[in-house]
């Protein structure tokens, strides 16, 4: 099949049968897998290269895995340590421990028990992430701790490839040789590449950062786009070159730009490649189901798999709860890493290189694992179903608290003159806000002085939610140019109704269009500026202040009354034209009022002595 025709086919299965499985109240990973097992060999056979279209769709963990390093400030990920080395370590050496008894219970050999332990208790980051994201999970406390627990797992890969010929050379070469070939070749090779993960994460500071903004300066999205691409494709090819995982390269790209104004940008750009690499790598993993075998030892695959996901969970549960999780959270923890992982792949090639586990037995735990992945989906509907009956007979303080960084209650997209006072104010009541500005050098700017700036397009929703718009509780359109504040106002009052929208608005008509598309709150950006000079200008011609700011204070509401009566009419220029001769005489009469009113005051004053005006107190005449 050409590549055009394999797209076609991959694009297609993916549209029909994800939509029927969603529909089922099943996940779109189970959608994916689906659709894989329909065109792989064991079905239609539509697809024969399973193992290449496997490596490709790996691109989409990769990019997964640069997200979410993204998401993980240097600080972040430094708070993140103890649950990473403690609870991660733990659920590992305890899974390992169990399932290499149990195979070697089963009849293999200690070496390839250990073997497969090791392997096996390692979970899918693919599956795991997708499925929090999938439910919104992945900022509670079961969802960091999944996190933690798997991304213990993705450095543990690196020691891992170094262990398994260690292990087989255990059991067949001299003591003396044994120690030879750990030391010389494995401990040598772990060394070097820590080393090098410490001289890439040092340098790629001083790399990445001015590439992008040299790619920011020329303007031109697509080259922005691709400058995302080189670099995660290109962290991740180091990181591989080296001996590391691709996975690792890009979760340390994602790290060391997560503290940068091009966040979000970043996390844009790379979602739609993510999301279809992603997809694909799932329907690899249908397509590698073996059918034909599963059929002839359903019960031995089945029981493997079952066997499997019961040890993980058997784990987890005691391990959440010295967590301090809930019951609940814990239930949740256990039921989204029950599966085997992505990196069995790899690693089981590995041990089938070096001698230590035998062909058959690996092609068997493969399909254990592949099962095991297509049963989690099943596994977090059922844990979700004891979650919700465990909610109905608890109190309701059972909502789950976000542990992540509070989120900005304010997102301010335009952050020139007027964003920028607007973000001040806000500073100074301790009032959290995101800023995103498509000018570059002004977002380096706020970021000097602590502002939480980004670098992007407001009018994009993929930097939108990128940048916490769907938790805020208001949207600040401060941008200067008419046309794309319409374009924000429309696509944040489409795919975020509950925020509260304020925007500038460049003149009446403008503020007239801002109205049309749901804009609740309206600011002409001259508006306000012009009465404050008016209210000086008449206090500097001999007008007491207290009458000044009574005229300019009447001005405004009846100004703002004025704007929304002519909003709900028909916007046409006679009317228009009419309606405003009427308020200037209306407005006339009113200011005759009030000097009335103050020359009545002032005769009072001059019969019972003086009487200073103090307060801002507005005594409407009745005639009003």
């Amino acid at each position: 099949m050409s590549l055009v025709q394999d797209t076609v086919l991959f694009l297609g299965s993916a549209v029909i049968v994800v939509p029927i499985v969603k529909r089922f109240g099943f996940g779109a990973v189970l959608g994916y897998l689906a659709a894989g097992l329909m065109i792989g060999p064991s079905i239609l056979g539509l697809v024969s290269d399973v193992d290449a279209i496997l490596h490709f769709g790996e691109f989409g963990v990769v990019l997964l895995l640069f997200i979410i390093g993204l998401e993980l400030q240097p600080a972040r990920l430094w708070s993140l340590r103890r649950p990473v080395f403690g609870l991660g370590f733990a659920q590992m050496a305890l899974s390992a421990l169990l399932i290499g008894l149990a195979a070697f219970a089963l009849g293999l050999s200690p070496q390839a028990a250990a073997i497969v332990g090791l392997v096996l208790a390692l979970s899918s980051t693919a599956f795991a992430i997708q499925t929090l994201a999938e439910r919104n999970n992945l900022r509670t406390q079961h969802g960091r701790a999944a996190f933690s627990i798997l991304l213990f797992q993705d450095l543990a890969v690196i020691p891992l490839l170094a262990v398994i010929p260690w292990l087989v050379a255990d059991y067949t070469l001299p003591d003396g040789e044994t120690a030879n070939v750990m030391s010389d070749t494995d401990w040598l090779s772990i060394l070097f590449s820590i080393f090098m993960v410490g001289a890439v994460t040092f340098g790629g500071r001083y790399v990445l950062r001015p590439l992008l903004r040299l790619t920011a300066a020329a303007g031109i999205t697509e080259l922005f786009t691709a400058a995302a691409l080189l670099v995660v494709l290109g962290m991740a090819l180091l990181m591989e070159t080296i001996g590391l995982s691709l996975a690792l390269g890009a979760f340390l790209a994602g790290v060391l730009l997560a503290d940068t104004q091009y966040r979000h940008r970043l996390e844009a750009d790379i979602n739609p490649f993510k999301g279809l690499l992603l997809g694909l790598f799932f329907i690899a993993v249908g397509m590698s189901v073996d059918l034909a075998r599963l059929v002839e030892q359903p019960l031995a695959v089945f029981g493997a798999a079952i066997g499997l996901m019961l040890i993980k969970v058997v784990v987890l549960l005691p391990l959440g709860r010295m967590a301090r999780l809930r019951f609940e959270q814990t239930l949740a923890l256990a039921a989204v890493l029950p599966q085997g992982g992505e990196f069995a792949f790899v690693l089981f090639s590995a041990a089938v290189n070096a001698g230590a586990v035998d062909r058959a037995t690996v092609d068997f735990l493969i399909l254990v694992v592949v099962v095991s992945m297509v049963l989690t989906p099943v596994s977090v509907t059922i844990a979700d179903r004891l979650r919700r009956m465990l909610a109905r007979q608890r109190a309701p303080d059972a909502s789950v608290p976000d542990i992540g960084e509070h989120e900005p209650r304010v997102i301010i997209a335009g952050f020139g003159r007027f964003g920028q006072i607007v973000g001040r104010l806000l500073n100074l009541r301790r009032i959290k806000f995101v800023a995103l500005d498509s000018d570059d050098a002004r977002i380096a700017v706020a970021r000097q002085f602590g502002n939480e700036a980004y670098f992007g397009d407001a009018n994009r929703l993929q930097i939108l939610e990128a940048a916490g718009t769907a938790r805020a509780e208001a949207f600040v359109i401060a941008v200067d140019d008419a046309e794309r504040a319409i374009e924000i106002a429309q696509m944040v009052r489409m795919h975020f109704p509950s925020v509260t929208l304020y925007a500038r608005a460049s003149d009446r008509f403008h503020a007239y269009r801002l109205l049309e598309v749901g804009v609740s709150h309206v600011f002409r950006e001259m508006f306000g500026s012009s009465l404050d000079l008016s209210r000086e200008l008449i206090h500097g011609l001999g007008v007491p202040a207290r009458e000044a700011d009574i005229l300019t204070r009447r001005f405004r509401e009846h100004d703002e009354k004025l704007l929304h009566e002519q909003y709900l009419q028909d916007h046409d220029a006679a009317t228009m034209v009419r309606t405003t001769k009427e308020a200037a005489e209306h407005l006339m009469g009113l200011f005759e009022l009030d000097r009335i009113s103050a020359d009545d005051e002032a005769s009072k004053d001059d019969a019972s002595g003086p009487a200073p005006l103090t307060g801002d107190t507005d005594r409407r005449p009745a005639a009003e």
